[in-house]
């Protein structure tokens, strides 16, 4: 961030990525909470987890707020214009990331009392895991104005696609075999899809920060690699 005449502007900029930061933090405790809610069934770690998206929610309208003031006060140009606006985007992707882990914690009340497919659960905090680290990196190359770091994360994304994709098959197969396994799976298979999307909100937060450091939206092909809206369902063979 450049130096300004204006002191007040120095530290409405500050503020502004300040408040991005304490919003990530709160973005990363709420991901780990809900999917270790999920994998102990805790209910009422769940339950704390649901509520505390209530803060993302907060930290989004106050930055949006203070944005907009800027923007009507300041009229900032250049690299001024993308620190607001780049604020105003990675916020809508934390809110987002927000409600996707409260979602998660939603299916751990959901799942409390049944039991499944355990290996497909394991699977699940692994994906957490990855994105997790994708996040908290992200983040701080947010905090550094570290262009490489993000587009590291950015590049990593193809791989919470594959898990995704694998889980995807795997929860097929366990409800194939035993329709006692649908209600878990299915739970499960939600809970895997919004990591996923964390993921991909993980990657518009890279974008944003490339946008932020260059001054130029990234063009390149996003790298994909989640396959489950062309896996086929593979039923079980049965004697005529």
């Amino acid at each position: 961030m450049t130096e300004h005449i204006v002191t007040s502007y120095d530290d409405e900029l500050k503020a502004l990525a300040i408040m991005i930061t304490r919003m990530g933090g709160h973005a990363e405790k709420v991901l780990t909470d809900a999917t270790q809610a999920l994998n102990r069934h805790d209910e009422e770690l769940a339950m704390r987890t649901i509520n505390a998206d209530e803060e993302i929610d907060r930290l989004e309208h106050e930055i949006e707020e203070l944005a907009i003031l800027m923007i009507a006060k300041r009229q900032p140009m250049a690299a001024d214009l993308r620190e607001v606006i780049a604020a105003i985007k990675i916020s809508s992707d934390l809110e987002r990331i927000g409600d996707l882990a409260k979602n998660i914690a939603k299916r751990a009340v959901a799942i409390q009392s049944e039991t499944g497919a355990v290996k497909a659960a394991l699977g699940i905090d692994r994906m957490s895991r990855i994105a997790s680290r994708q996040l908290k990196d992200v983040l701080d190359s947010y905090t550094q104005r570290d262009v490489d770091k993000a587009m590291d994360v950015w590049h990593r994304d193809s791989e919470l696609d594959a898990m995704y994709t694998s889980i995807f098959r795997e929860l097929l197969t366990y409800m194939m075999e035993d329709t006692r396994n649908i209600t878990f799976s299915t739970h499960l298979l939600f809970a895997a899809k919004n990591i996923e999307r964390i993921g991909d909100h993980a990657t518009n937060i890279a974008e944003t920060i490339y946008y932020l450091s260059t001054g130029a939206p990234l063009r390149e092909a996003r790298p994909k690699k989640d396959a489950s809206s062309f896996t086929p369902a593979d039923y079980p063979q049965t004697d005529d």
